[in-house]
């Protein structure tokens, strides 16, 4: 059991809790009436037989971000053979901000465009998550309501397949893996990212976990360390590159372009103090950074301070970025840490020459360093100065690197990468599931249930 203070109040974390009722199922095993939007119990595939049900659990299914992006692009890719459904954790506007395919269904836990009415519900969004970690970055953007709402969203028919998007999700579908359910866990990030005591709770829960999916060589290596003797699958699958609208650049605008939100970890801070010198030396050219974040004031001032104004722009996020990669020359990713970064992986395929620090994961395994790339040591700001001096003067350089980016972009295309999920989630289905361990889980349920609130 594990005891955590916040905001000056011990709460108990009841994902790592023993259940209350040792042989309590888990939740959808409780005869419920399904809801009016649920979709049917896996209806008939092209040969007759019964389609799996694969249920993905996300954070935000109409947020903006590389996980959202990739996770409806592998869920529309699923849905050819698989019964898809998303259940999002909360809904924060009413139309997605990334396509999502007819053929997924979504379902919404906590729905924040009306807040809650009832004295009860707005109590309880006061409280504190008992089902996320502390360390979990989607902590403090959840409630205890929040849990309510996502348990009752989960009960009802079992899916054959459920997976988590984030470790916070990864661990709720270690806790909940019901008789006969396959359980994957995707880590978007990368396992040295985390705070130590989430990464103690990832190596304990995650060996329930029927098989982890990561992005790169890396993770895949510190993964089966951390579950060296669990009967966990750990598999490498990278991102899929989605499809781009318009063509590639042509590479001839002077514009240097950046994208992420507005935090410590995109290292925009890193960008800046490597571009000062450039702008003075190279005014025909322009940074454009998109995204939005904590940060921005922060970024201004700096801006201004180094006489940047009109030169490096703050461009707000945006819902055409391709067209926006169209438009200029060259990417640069300045991140501390990463998972695999998409918006790299889309840069390349636009055919931009990239420039990128060698941060914790992805870049060094995505690029090839002078052929279509130039990557240089994570966080040393003169390296990154001298790459993009690079190539902002060699136009031949531009080229090089942005037509050999484009082809090697394309081998992450989503008819290579779809189909490793797919034989993924075969395998897995087809071997043999003996029971699920206890689940914690219940013991959540149970307090809810004594509060009468489910």
């Amino acid at each position: 059991m594990l005891t955590v203070t916040h905001r000056g109040v011990r709460r108990v974390a009841l994902w790592t809790v023993r259940p209350l009722m040792p042989d309590r199922p888990p939740p959808w095993d409780a005869p419920r009436a399904a809801p009016p939007d649920a979709p049917p119990d896996g209806g008939p595939g092209p040969d007759g037989a019964r389609r799996p049900r694969v249920r993905i659990l996300l954070q935000h299914a109409h947020g903006t971000g590389g996980t959202i992006r990739t996770v409806l692009n592998l869920a529309g890719h699923l849905a050819r053979r698989y019964d898809v459904e998303i259940v999002s954790v909360v809904r924060r506007r009413a139309e997605p901000f990334f396509p999502i395919s007819p053929d997924v269904t979504v379902r919404f836990a906590e729905d924040r465009r009306v807040p809650p009415s009832g004295r009860v519900e707005r109590l309880l969004t006061r409280l504190p998550s008992v089902l996320v970690p502390v360390d979990d970055a989607s902590f403090r953007t959840v409630s205890l309501w929040t849990d309510l709402c996502l348990l009752r969203a989960l009960r009802g028919p079992a899916p054959d397949v459920l997976v988590g998007t984030r470790p916070s999700l990864n661990l709720l579908a270690a806790e909940l893996g019901g008789r006969g359910v396959v359980t994957v866990g995707q880590d978007h990030m990368n396992l040295p990212a985390y705070r130590p005591r989430l990464r103690r709770e990832i190596a304990r829960a995650y060996r329930r976990l029927t098989a982890v999916a990561v992005l790169t060589e890396a993770s895949r290596a510190d993964y089966r360390a951390a579950l060296a003797g669990a009967p966990t699958r750990v598999v490498r699958i990278p991102n899929a590159l989605p499809e781009l609208p318009g063509g590639p650049s042509p590479r001839t605008a002077k514009v240097i372009l950046a994208a992420g939100r507005l935090t410590r970890q995109k290292g925009f801070d890193l960008l800046l103090r490597a571009y000062a010198p450039l702008a003075a030396a190279h005014p025909d050219w322009t940074l454009r950074i998109f995204g939005a974040g904590p940060k921005r004031d922060a970024l201004r001032a700096t801006i201004a301070e180094h006489g940047m104004n009109g030169r490096v722009q703050l461009r707000g996020r945006t819902p055409d970025l391709a067209g926006e990669m169209t438009r200029a020359s060259v990417y640069v990713l300045s991140s501390r840490f990463e998972g695999m970064p998409m918006v790299l992986l889309e840069a390349m395929g636009k055919g931009l020459a990239v420039v990128a620090f060698d941060c914790p994961t992805g870049p060094g395994e995505m690029i090839t360093d002078g052929r279509d790339g130039l990557v240089v040591p994570a966080e040393d700001v003169p390296a990154l100065t001298a790459a993009l001096r690079r190539v902002i003067e060699d136009a031949d350089l531009r080229d090089r690197l942005g037509a050999r980016a484009a082809a090697t972009a394309r081998g992450y295309g989503l008819d290579l990468v779809g189909p490793e999920w797919e034989r993924l989630l075969d395998g897995l289905l087809a071997a043999p599931r003996g029971p699920a361990p206890a689940v914690p889980l219940a013991s959540a349920h149970a307090l809810l249930g004594v509060l009468g609130l489910m």
